[in-house]
């Protein structure tokens, strides 16, 4: 058998299993497009209810200290 050939298909065969083994499938599915849409959805909700209480308490004047 030709060295030519042999070293092809195991390059080809290496390739092949690096490529299954770090789950690059080519382009991106819509499942994963949808989960990191929600995903950015729900960082912006948790940041707009933080941010509405910052603002609340930031709004509620301060009780200044009175000596006993």
């Amino acid at each position: 058998m030709d060295n030519t050939i042999l070293t092809t298909a195991l390059t080809h065969q290496v390739a092949h299993h690096a490529r299954r083994v770090s789950g690059d499938r080519g382009a991106v599915s819509l499942e994963q497009v949808l989960w990191f849409v929600a995903s950015g959805v729900s960082v912006a909700v948790v940041a707009g209810v933080l941010w509405g209480r910052i603002r609340t308490q930031a709004a509620t004047p301060i009780q200044l200290p009175s000596a006993p």
